[in-house]
């Protein structure tokens, strides 16, 4: 029988895999993209199903409960993918920093050239 924390559990990961489905059928994300969301949400589904399988995993690792294994994979994982963002942002802002001068190159030579000289 399942708990009420499970039945919301599916329904969120349902939810949260038809979304990838959905994003990559409207190509917003490549397949390899897609197949680790899907890999990371069916590995939730699976320990979802299958609770006895996070306690297993958690006595491979040396930690007490399933869950806390649970906890601390996802921790890490969050801060991995934290840092890959702040990658990302700051490789944009450099390249929005980059653009932003040469426009500004750009027009300010296209001014000079278009004033005529006083003698």
């Amino acid at each position: 029988m399942f708990t009420v924390i499970q039945i919301s559990l599916l329904i969120f990961i349902l939810f949260a895999i038809s979304r990838v489905f959905l994003r990559f059928k409207e190509k917003v994300i490549t397949t390899p993209v897609a197949l680790f969301w899907i890999l990371i949400w069916g590995a939730a589904l699976f320990g979802t199903l299958l609770p006895a399988t996070t306690t297993r995993l958690a006595s491979f690792f040396g930690v007490g409960r399933g869950v806390d294994v649970i906890v601390y994979i996802s921790l890490a994982f969050l801060f991995y993918l934290v840092f890959r963002i702040y990658v990302m942002i700051e490789d944009l802002r450099r390249q929005i920093s980059f653009l932003i001068r040469q426009l500004a190159l750009q027009n300010s030579t296209q001014k000079t050239r278009g004033k005529k000289i006083k003698k």
